[in-house]
């Protein structure tokens, strides 16, 4: 009889913790069907940043999975930077390595996975949360878990995946926490933290500083039961924060030095907020947006809602429990509205979009006091719930008549309809259970059916609005891409055994580097190297502000030169000098560079002086020891303009719009080129002040190209022309209605300088080896030299000549030099992240010493019991 009970326990939790991975699974996967998304359809779940970052940032992890790309170091972005810092934000997860079983042409379908999996797995863990923490019958538990997976905010920031695993963790810490306090059990809240801080950090930071704040209401709940936990649980937080430094350690070393600088505060409230935020969006189906202006999302469900308030107002709740917790869900809430509050909860910087990222936590305590409230519910406490219901009913009503329309517009009808209906419909089945009608026993099931039917209207609007706001990729724009882009870097991959870089012109996206596996500059990342962005970005690059972005296009051919750039894919000819076409795959040709650069080149100690190195002119002028000027510069001679007026000011030209329709205007000039030169107009926005709102469209001749104003360089390239010749170029403006520029002018290449200045360099050509984190290079001297590289500057990096430690200096911050003495020597560069050793250290002392911890922990507690 008792092996019978057992079964039967056993059934009916296996079939709940199904329930709560399988319905939030079935409500997204429908909502994605019903647009189109589905493993192998025409559009998939990439938008916004998960196209543009995210989908290349895991064909990178499949990458390494598959050893095509080395733990510590990736030569993809930049030039080349931290991969262990690169993952711990974007790809830190064990559901990461089920991309192993894609191929990176299918990452979207992978990503599809992925995120349904983590959705699942969070109805899991509140699940566990709930099973040891609410006494509530198995439909409660269920219907909380659904409610906590599907949460608004897990919807609409459904874009970063990376972020996901905070929300698996988040119970399980709780539950470690009170496992801890309750049963002096420290394994649990030890082996979570440590997964919650290694899969990424910043979300990590908000949900560590939250649970200690969990601890410290509950400790003060029960001071006398829970005081001799204070001392287990700030070993354990402190011991499992020290076994993660193995990947944190690096990454915020890292980001000390390459990261976002901490945001001046400079008003007290947070901007663009309305006083109704918190009961609007507690609503079902609002969307406002996820770019700037949003409010937090917020909602936990109606019957959640319902049951938290119902916390507050019964008096089974010890009124401290109620002070305690009031006072964190109040905290929460003014620190939404509270700027400096804001900030620190978000590592002190201002969210890119998708903002208020720690909403979450709100939701889940909202949550969890809604369970803490539906066991208390009893029968006579209908009239309560009646109230609540009646007052919210209310509320939602009176706000949405009163609350301005400008702000709150997206309340729509339908939502307020099913809002007040949903909560009527609470009200009564609770009544028709506590009434013990015939068929009572269905009355639970009909509560976690209305449960699922609001979580998938909601899901249902939040996903209509992200479509349209960012709208959800089409396959064949990742696809397409990828059938004729990957052949041409296998062709290019296979015609070199050394080192070399490649770019393309008509990327798909800003991180393409990472799918396809190859070296380049082009670069849109949280994670960067600062330094080296910024010396390219003097070099003729774009890499403006942060330095979140930096763009390859529209740079001289001197610096795919210096960089090594061998190779462009593009969809036309690119026009320039020593580049030929090899190859074509579909709409895309491969382009060589017949004049590139390795990594390394011999010089001297001279090149650390600024006159030598502060642009792409001296750099190369010193490095060649070439006197002859390299660029000239030639007039503009204006022939026709449309919808256009021009008012010069100082150094300025301000480009403006006529007729005020915010449409295209242009202007055509004509330009005398002189022979075996590579011809660019300069069209140079760094001093715009936000007058760089659009894009150009250059054309002349057979040749055109439309470039972003405020994010690719300055140097609009118009052609090699082997004889002198006058053409006709004209610059089309659209997206704003006044531009302002340097001046525009015309910038000539001198061919034959370059070649003769490139050979010269190449006579002093350090050829390195490059494999994954090292690189190596056989070198000879007649005298001490120093040899200078384009590998980007990170202090992890270390370097031997013959075998013996040497020092490294930069350049500008930015490019890694090593002083060789005369002779023949061997030259190893080695990479490991700084920290990453200090951080293995720790792990392994850490766990060690959480291991004795337990230990004498357990030997305490049983001489205590004894």
């Amino acid at each position: 009889m008792k092996q019978r009970i057992r079964i039967v326990i056993f059934n009916k939790k296996s079939v709940s913790i199904a329930l709560s991975f399988l319905i939030p699974v079935l409500i997204m996967a429908v909502n994605y069907y019903r647009l189109g998304i589905y493993p192998t359809s025409d559009r998939t779940i990439l938008a916004s940043d998960a196209f543009g970052q995210l989908v290349n940032f895991y064909s990178g992890f499949n990458n390494f999975l598959h050893g095509e790309q080395s733990f510590f170091y990736t030569w993809n972005g930049s030039l080349g930077l931290n991969f262990v810092s690169l993952m711990s934000y974007y790809t830190n997860s064990l559901f990461s390595f089920l991309v192993f079983f894609f191929d990176n042409i299918n990452m979207p379908d992978a990503m599809y996975v992925i995120l349904l999996t983590k959705i699942g797995t969070m109805g899991i863990t509140f699940w566990i949360f709930a099973q040891q923490t609410f006494r509530l019958p198995q439909w409660g538990k269920v219907s909380l878990s659904v409610c906590y997976a599907l949460m608004s905010f897990t919807v609409a920031y459904s874009i970063m995946l990376m972020w996901m695993d905070a929300l698996i963790y988040l119970p399980l810490v709780l539950l470690g926490i009170q496992r801890l306090m309750d049963k002096q059990k420290p394994v649990l809240l030890f082996v979570v933290y440590f997964l919650l801080f290694v899969s990424n950090y910043y979300m990590a930071f908000m949900v560590g500083l939250f649970s200690l704040l969990y601890f410290l209401v509950r400790l003060l709940t029960e001071w006398n039961r829970y005081k001799q936990s204070i001392l287990p649980y700030f070993v354990t937080s402190l011991l499992a924060g020290g076994a993660s430094m193995i990947i944190i350690l690096p990454s915020v070393i890292d980001l000390r030095t390459n990261g976002e600088k901490i945001d001046t505060i400079t008003t007290l409230f947070t901007k663009d907020l309305g006083p109704w935020d918190f009961i609007v969006k507690s609503m079902s189906g609002v969307y406002d947006t996820s770019k700037f202006g949003s409010g937090p999302f917020i909602s936990i469900g109606l019957l959640p809602l319902l049951f938290f308030i119902f916390y507050f107002v019964s008096r089974k709740i010890p009124l401290k429990n109620k002070l305690l917790y009031g006072g964190l869900v109040i905290f929460m809430i003014i620190s939404v509205y509270i700027q400096p509050l804001n900030l620190f909860w978000q590592g002190l910087h201002s969210p890119n979009m998708f903002l208020f990222r720690f909403s979450f936590l709100y939701s889940t305590l909202v949550l969890i006091l809604a369970g803490f409230g539906l066991e208390k519910f009893e029968k006579k406490d209908l009239n309560i719930l009646l109230n609540i219901v009646l007052s919210l009913v209310g509320i939602f009503i009176l706000v949405a008549i009163v609350s301005n329309k400008k702000r709150y517009g997206y309340i729509t009808q339908e939502s307020l309809i099913l809002t007040v209906f949903l909560v009527s419909v609470y009200i009564l089945l609770f009544a028709l259970k506590e009434k013990g009608i015939k068929y009572v026993w269905l009355v639970p099931s009909l509560i976690v059916i209305c449960i699922c039917t609001e979580l998938f209207f909601n899901t249902q609007q939040i996903m209509i609005g992200i479509n349209k706001e960012w709208g959800y990729t089409n396959r064949k724009q990742y696809t397409n891409g990828y059938k004729q882009i990957k052949p041409l870097v296998e062709k290019a991959q296979s015609r070199n055994d050394s080192f070399f870089r490649l770019e393309n012109i008509d990327a798909v996206s800003r991180t393409d580097s990472f799918n396809y596996n190859y070296s380049g500059v082009t670069m849109f990342s949280s994670i960067r190297n600062r330094h080296s962005s910024q010396y390219l970005d003097r070099l003729g690059y774009r890499s403006p502000d942060t330095n979140l972005i930096i763009q390859y296009p529209n740079n001289t051919i001197l610096m795919d030169d210096l960089l090594g750039i061998k190779y462009n894919i593009a969809k036309n000819d690119p026009k320039k000098y020593g580049f030929k076409k090899i190859a074509a795959q579909g709409e895309y040709g491969l382009y060589e560079n017949e004049h590139t650069l390795p990594l390394g080149m011999l010089t001297d100690k001279g090149i650390f002086q600024s006159k030598n190195n502060r642009n792409q002119t001296a750099l190369i002028r010193y490095l060649s020891g070439q006197e002859e000027p390299i660029f000239q510069f030639t007039g503009l001679n204006e022939v026709s303009r449309k919808n256009m007026s021009l008012r010069e000011e100082g150094d300025f030209t301000y480009f403006s719009e006529e007729a005020n329709t915010n449409g295209e205007k242009s202007i055509t000039w004509e330009v005398s080129i002189p022979e075996k030169t590579q011809g660019y107009i300069t069209l140079d926005t760094r001093y715009s002040n936000g007058l760089d709102d659009g894009s150009v469209e250059v054309t002349v001749s057979d040749y055109k190209k439309t470039s972003a104003l405020s994010s690719t360089g300055s140097y609009y390239n118009i052609g090699y022309y082997e004889k002198a010749e006058k053409v006709q170029v004209t610059a089309k403006f659209t997206g704003s209605s006044v531009i302002k520029l340097i001046r525009p002018s015309v910038l000539v290449l001198k061919t034959e300088t370059l070649d003769q200045g490139i050979a010269a360099i190449k006579d002093k050509e350090v050829a390195f080896n490059v494999k994954g984190n090292k690189v190596n290079a056989e070198v000879a001297t007649e005298k001490e030299q120093v040899i200078f590289t384009t590998i980007p500057y990170d202090e992890g990096w270390q370097a031997k000549v013959d075998g013996k430690p040497v020092a490294i200096k930069a350049v500008q911050d930015a490019l890694i030099t090593i002083k060789i003495p005369k002779g023949k020597h061997s030259v190893q560069l080695t990479y490991y992240p700084k920290g990453i050793k200090l951080g293995s250290v720790l792990f392994i002392s850490c766990v060690s010493i959480f291991a004795v911890f337990v230990y004498w922990h357990k030997r305490k507690e049983g001489q205590n019991n004894s």
